[in-house]
């Protein structure tokens, strides 16, 4: 099953925001954590679905950003001043990228882009929603764990789609929280963002599968149950080879990092909603895989 839209996932796991931008609610027994920081835009929408769905805010003690980039982590300030007392985990990369001024400014820019594009600029202004940094308090790794109450979130290292991604598996649900290091899904597509290194994701993509999974969680158009949930790493797997290999047939052809970058921007945007991203954003994420491929030719 798929499940785009806000609701309830499972009883201990809720999504939040939108389906285009995904956050998750783990409840533990007695404290409650977010998974994922998504972008500013959806920060109304969350208060809405807290108070819709009768969520306790002060059980909430943690969020966990499973990578840095800016539509991962742009709620995550304003949440961190309503709640003052709740904890930011992420990688030692994630800590050290978003200590940079640079990459603060970049996540702030790209965030108030997208206010802009959905109206919401005088909403933000008037709510105090902007990205004005992040402070880690708790570095993470692979094979640590954290409580949420009485459920356990296991950390697992899944470099690849960047450097800094890491995913949560809960193992009293069997839910794997991927992000986008499980690939993007549309759909019954999946989008391959192998953005940092593709062998590393492809290596990334092996190492999540091998976990027992019920349900699937991607940060961009929902969560996967049943067969649907089960099935979606065996089938981003393969995606992750044919998209390598559209990669390497247009490279080899074209012997030009720009004419693949946008030969393959154009293909990919034929299936791709609308509302995801604007075609700016894509082309560079397909650069960046077409540069790795370049790189080994």
């Amino acid at each position: 099953m798929i499940i785009e839209t806000p609701g309830v996932v499972t009883d201990r796991i809720l999504l939040l925001g939108r389906k285009a931008s995904c956050v998750y609610l783990l409840k533990g027994k007695s404290e409650c954590a977010l998974l994922g920081g998504g972008t500013a835009y959806i920060v109304p929408d969350m208060i809405r679905q807290l108070k819709d769905f009768n969520i306790d805010e002060k059980k909430i003690n943690r969020i966990v950003i499973l990578h840095s980039h800016f539509d991962h982590c742009g709620t995550v300030p304003f949440f961190k001043r309503r709640w003052p007392w709740v904890r930011i985990a992420a990688s030692a990369r994630a800590k050290e990228l978003l200590a940079r001024p640079g990459v603060v400014q970049s996540i702030s820019s790209l965030n108030q882009l997208l206010l802009a594009e959905h109206g919401l600029e005088k909403l933000a202004k008037d709510m105090g929603i902007e990205f004005d940094g992040i402070h880690v308090d708790d570095v993470v790794k692979g094979n640590d764990v954290l409580a949420c109450g009485d459920l356990s979130m296991e950390m697992i290292d899944v470099p690849g789609h960047s450097s800094c991604s890491i995913a949560v598996y809960v193992p009293q649900e069997k839910a794997m929280f991927a992000s986008d290091a499980g690939g993007i899904p549309f759909g019954d597509q999946i989008f391959t963002a192998a953005n940092s290194n593709f062998d590393t994701y492809q290596e990334s993509l092996q190492r999540m599968a091998g976990y027992e999974i019920g349900v699937h969680l991607a940060e961009h158009y929902g969560a996967r149950t049943g067969n649907d949930g089960r099935n979606f790493l065996k089938k981003s797997i393969d995606a992750a080879k044919e998209t390598r290999m559209i990669l390497e047939a247009s490279y080899a052809r074209t012997k030009d990092i720009e004419m693949s970058t946008q030969e393959v921007t154009d293909r990919v945007l034929r299936w791709m909603p609308e509302d995801f991203m604007p075609r700016e954003i894509i082309a560079v994420v397909v650069g960046q895989m077409v540069k790795f491929i370049a790189g080994l030719k």
